[in-house]
């Protein structure tokens, strides 16, 4: 009789032969879906986690604490840094508004200062104009003055002589010089 143990050729999968108690238990299902196997199953998931769980605890939770604290670290070193930087900042502003003030104090000093020279020398200028425009003022009526003091006694002049003229004209041979001068100089003053 020939053995039924089918014989699998060495090309696929080696020289293995698979034997009939072998067939049986392939046709239960998958070895994790076996309740038979639960318990060794359940062993070595204990014996996997508590491997991993002191991998963990020895090797990556450490490394992660250092990260953590160095990260820790440096996030309370910038906002250390940044509160300096912020108090510096605000010291600088109130320095730069101090200045700002002080500058504008200045700047307003200044111009007072400057309006109030200026109107010193306006003042001054002012007054001299013044004192020019009075000056030729005067100069201006004591020619005035004399021009009609001249124009008066060359009006009286000429008043008298045309007088003179017109009374030796209408009665000739009795012109007498001073009345008629006598009469002409009443006359113009009043």
């Amino acid at each position: 009789m020939a053995d039924p143990t089918p014989v699998v050729e060495a090309g696929a999968h080696g020289a293995e032969s698979l034997g009939m108690e072998h067939i049986a238990d392939a046709e239960v299902g998958m070895p994790q879906l076996d309740i038979t196997m639960f318990p060794n199953l359940i062993f070595w998931l204990v014996i996997s986690i508590v491997i991993l769980f002191l991998i963990l605890k020895r090797i990556a939770l450490p490394r992660l604490n250092d990260v953590l604290s160095e990260r820790s670290d440096a996030i309370s070193n910038d906002l250390e840094m940044a509160q300096l930087y912020k108090r510096k900042a605000e010291e600088a502003e109130q320095a730069y508004n101090a200045a700002l003030t002080k500058a504008r104090e200045e700047a307003h000093r200044i111009g007072a200062a400057a309006k109030d020279e200026v109107n010193r020398e306006l003042a001054t200028l002012k007054a001299k104009a013044d004192a020019e425009i009075a000056a030729k003022s005067a100069e201006s009526e004591a020619r005035i003055a004399t021009i009609r003091d001249n124009a008066a006694t060359s009006v009286e002049e000429v008043a008298k002589e045309v007088a003179a003229e017109i009374v030796s004209a209408l009665l000739p041979g009795t012109s007498d010089q001073a009345a008629v001068d006598a009469a002409v100089s009443s006359r113009l003053k009043g």
